[in-house]
């Protein structure tokens, strides 16, 4: 048994080290960040990113992060690349190559083939006078004051930092492309991240005999027994026609016993109404109803045919919540 150890202590002294890591790359953003993202952005093939062992491991999350925001890419492990994956590289390929001391062998032996095919190399290091660093196009430095190991032999917060790197180049990138929830919803069709981008109203709304409705002339009492049928907490108010007009809602009624001294049951549902209710289309998202309701504090949107004006269903808040839109 070692010496007691003060474990929160610790853990926040890691932490500290890993954000000045992160910090230190911060202040020393210059031209060769802004190169590198030009790199990338011209590229006319994909960014092929490298590296070997924990470097290689933040590689392969930086390579899914640029595919994932609109900038083709994918990982190539630097050892299976010398024993026949280099044919996954293309001629219009930019390698984005990361080795911490820049000595990698497996790495610096991928050097030839790509000076040989004039491809554009950006370099994630922690050593700028390194081989691999000399090799580089733009190289960019991810240096860190200390490792977070206190043998300083594990690379902690140097991967920390060099995926805050790529983090960065992956952001700068998305909003020079004009990525917008359409581009990322092409590439995340599943999970929790479709459900909030692909569902639509229409597809969790109550209609039919679950659709609370009711006439503008029908009796306040008459709207009650209609709200508590339906459950929903709120009934439309259609016109002749079949227009929405209006809605009631537990509020409605509250107001309309303080101003009528609580004789309403006799009330028409025109004179309790809350008129021009805000709604929204079958073909919205359901991310935005959740957007509205926040917006107006409410707990339910009448969704309407745009052209005939009329109901063709409601959604809840509670719906929303069913379906992890919320």
């Amino acid at each position: 048994m070692g010496p007691p150890l003060d474990v929160i202590a610790k853990g926040r002294n890691v932490l500290e080290m890993e954000a000045d890591g992160i910090l230190a790359l911060r202040d020393r953003l210059d031209d060769t960040f802004v190169q590198a993202a030009d790199l990338l952005y011209v590229c006319e093939g994909r960014v092929v990113v490298t590296g070997l062992g924990k470097s290689g491991q933040i590689g392969h999350k930086i390579a899914a992060t640029l595919a994932s925001t609109g900038t083709p890419a994918l990982f190539l492990h630097a050892a299976e690349g010398l024993h026949g994956d280099l044919g996954m590289v293309t001629r219009k390929d930019t390698v984005l190559a990361i080795s911490n001391s820049g000595e990698t062998d497996e790495v610096l032996k991928l050097l030839p083939i790509i000076k040989r095919w004039g491809l554009k190399l950006i370099v994630m290091t922690g050593s700028v006078g390194s081989t691999l660093a000399r090799a580089g196009d733009v190289v960019l430095n991810v240096q860190v004051p200390a490792e977070a190991c206190p043998l300083g032999l594990s690379p902690t917060a140097s991967t920390t930092a060099t995926l805050a790197m790529g983090d960065a180049l992956a952001v700068v990138l998305l909003e020079k492309r004009g990525f917008n929830e359409e581009d990322f919803l092409i590439r995340h069709p599943g999970g929790t991240l479709g459900r909030r981008l692909l569902l639509k109203t229409q597809d969790l709304m109550h209609c039919d005999d679950e659709l609370p409705l009711i006439s503008e002339g029908t009796l306040l009492q008459d709207a009650l027994l209609e709200i508590s049928a339906k459950r929903l907490g709120v009934t439309g108010v259609t016109s002749s026609d079949g227009q929405l007009k209006g809605i009631i809602t537990d509020g409605d009624v509250r107001r309309a016993l303080a101003h009528h001294d609580g004789d309403i049951l006799g009330l028409k549902a025109s004179e309790v109404m809350t008129r021009d209710p805000k709604t929204i289309g079958g073909d919205s998202l359901a991310a935005e109803a959740v957007a509205t309701m926040e917006e107006l504090e409410i707990t339910s949107l009448f969704i309407l045919d745009v052209d005939r004006k009329e109901p063709l269903g409601i959604i809840h808040l509670h719906d929303l919540l069913k379906a992890g839109i919320v």
